[in-house]
Parts: C-alpha cells; structure tokens; sequence
C-alpha cells in the first residue's frame, strides 16, 4: 500500500511526523510493506518554520517540495492543485492522507479527488461556525470529499452529524487527538529556547489572519499583553507574518516582553511544560496547553475545541483589550480541572493506520 501525505504547514509537520512513526513500527513487525511519498507544499518555507522540525523530529524528509508560498488564497491554492496533481499521477497511491485545515489541505485532498484517489482527512469534523475564516472554508469542504474522516473528538463527529454524515458516503471514526500522541512522544526531548531568561512567565503567540490583519485588534492585543507583562514575563516567539504586520502598522512593542525566534516543536514543548498560562490565536496550541495543564486565554471570538470552553480551562477574548487582561487577573489565582481525557489515549497514529489499511 503507497500513502501520499500532504503537507504544508508547521502543526501539520508534527502530525505527519506520529503517522510516520505507525508506519515504520508497522513495516518492522509486518512483511507487508507500507510505503509513506510525503509532498511538503512549501506553505511554511520559513527555515524556522519548516526544516527545523523535519530536523528535530526524525522525519523522513520529502519526496517533493512543491516550493509554493507568499501568494493569495487563490494562487496558492491553484498552484498546489497543479503540482499536487503532477505527484499524484506519477506515483499512482492507494490513499491521499491530509491534515488539517489550511490551503495544502484543500488542494491536496481536491487534486485527489478529481484522480479518482481515496482522501483521508485527519481532524475533521472541526467547525468554529464562521465562513470568514480561510479555515474553516478548507476544513468544510475537505470534509465533504474525503472517504475516511479521522475525528478527534466526539465533538467533531457530532458536527458531522447535524451536517448530514449518514446521507454521505464517507466513514466516519472517532480516533482520539494525533497531537496528543505527538507530546507524549516528544515531551521526553523538550528544550529551552534561545532567548528565554529564567523565571515564571506567560507563552503568547500570535498569527492568525483575523488579528495580524487588523491594525485596531493587533494594537490592542499587544496593548494588553503589555499590561500583563508589567506582573509577569510573556515570552513571544514571532511569526513572521505577526512581524511583517508589526512593522507595517508601526505598533511599538512593550520593551519587557520577551520576543525570541520561532521556535521547533521541541522548544515548544519546553515553553509549554515551563509556563504558568497560554495566550493564543492558534487553534493547536490551545489544545497543547490542554495536554500540558496550563490555562489557556484564547484571543479568538470563537474555537474549534469548544470542550476545553465547556470543560473550563479555555477563555474566549477576542481581542478585547480589557478582557484579555481582566481574564488573566482572574486565572493567576484560579485552580483548573485538567484531569478528563478529552482527547484519546495517545494511541491515535496506529488507529489511522489501521483503518487505512483495513479499508
């Protein structure tokens, strides 16, 4: 069996990197040969975005590296689809395996489609409920064209569910959250960042479009973290497309939050495992804080993991200023239930490797 896996951008690297693992563990108890093409679309072409965790994580490096980024939504897209295509016809797979929600998503799971090719989407059934977002737009319609949909919670299958997913030929398994997989596997490698003094501090990070676009919401986020810095460090590893942003609107940074460089899934970890709390945009460090007990203030109007909101250990902001900085006076001093297993076992890459096998 020949798997394509498609992948662009850094969370989706980590991912990639669990099913990987499944499929060597399994090609070295079994004669049955299972064989993984990765296509790295080039999304994050970021040296510190990108070939730092292929580096750092053992990842078998791509086959194909479509080199496709800097562009609008739908140049992007389109380019990926004619590339991915190419792939696709000469290395003919039984599966197409894409993760996510981003623009190498769609495209990888499109070009597929049109070829004939079986698609599996691993973190479906997501939906936050608003069609502005690029995301959820990708996340939607690769859902619909997939034959296996790989869903981390019961959430997500119950979203499927009100959409109609027994009128849909696609199968859908509830597998547990591959990110989960990921922490346990790697937690035991984590390492101290470039750039990050000693003591207690707060973890931002910053970059989703509905912020960094808007010079009013960018301003105030910045705004509030610089009144929680004045009670405790924030260390800020900066996105690139957050810096670009920074420097076009002329935001002027608060001197005492910490700025460092991206940082590779190992640093991450060590960032997550030290902190006190978790201010965030990002739809997956929301859930890493999860796994890493750390309260989470999520500077979004809406989420995709609404069971960390109702389980009480995610705080919607949007980027209120007053709010960010009210939400975390209230949390310094708050105890959290972390101890529900929202998220599986920890076992979900040998899960989707079954099932592809076994379809």
């Amino acid at each position: 069996m020949k798997i394509v896996t498609i992948i662009g951008a850094r969370p989706q690297f980590v991912k990639a990197a669990m099913v990987s693992k499944a499929v060597k563990e399994y090609n070295e108890k079994h004669n049955e040969r299972v064989s993984e093409i990765i296509v790295h679309t080039g999304q994050h072409f970021d040296a510190n975005m990108s070939d730092v965790f292929f580096n750092q994580m053992n990842i078998p490096k791509p086959e194909y590296d479509l080199g496709i980024n800097s562009l609008g939504h739908g140049a992007m897209t389109g380019q990926m689809l004619e590339k991915i295509e190419k792939v696709l016809l000469e290395e003919e797979p039984n599966w197409v395996l894409v993760y996510g929600d981003t623009n190498s998503t769609i495209a990888g799971a499109l070009a597929a489609k049109k070829l004939h090719i079986k698609v599996a989407h691993v973190e479906a059934g997501l939906r936050s409920f608003n069609n502005k977002m690029p995301e959820e737009i990708n996340r939607v319609l690769t859902d619909r064209i997939s034959d296996i949909l790989f869903c981390p919670t019961e959430t997500a299958v119950n979203n499927l569910r009100k959409e109609g997913s027994e009128n849909v030929n696609y199968k859908v398994i509830k597998t547990g959250d591959i990110m989960l997989d990921a922490a346990n596997v790697y937690k035991q490698y984590a390492s101290k960042p470039k750039g990050v003094s000693d003591g207690k501090f707060i973890l931002s990070t910053i970059h989703r479009a509905e912020n960094t676009d808007s010079k009013e919401k960018l301003t105030a986020i910045f705004s509030a973290l610089s009144k929680i810095t004045s009670k405790e460090k924030v260390v800020l590893p900066l996105h690139p497309r957050t810096k670009s942003f920074i420097e076009k609107y002329g935001i002027q940074l608060d001197a005492s939050i910490e700025i460092i460089e991206p940082v590779g899934y190992l640093e991450m970890i060590w960032l997550l495992s030290n902190c006190s709390m978790v201010i965030t945009d990002s739809g997956g460090v929301q859930k890493e804080a999860y796994f890493f007990k750390k309260p989470c203030i999520t500077i979004r109007e809406e989420t995709e993991w609404t069971e960390l909101v109702e389980a009480g250990v995610n705080f919607l902001t949007g980027s209120n200023e007053s709010l960010i900085v009210n939400t975390y006076n209230e949390l310094k001093s708050k105890q959290l239930d972390f101890d529900t297993m929202l998220y599986g076992d920890g076992e979900t890459r040998k899960l989707i490797l079954n099932e592809l096998i076994s379809y």
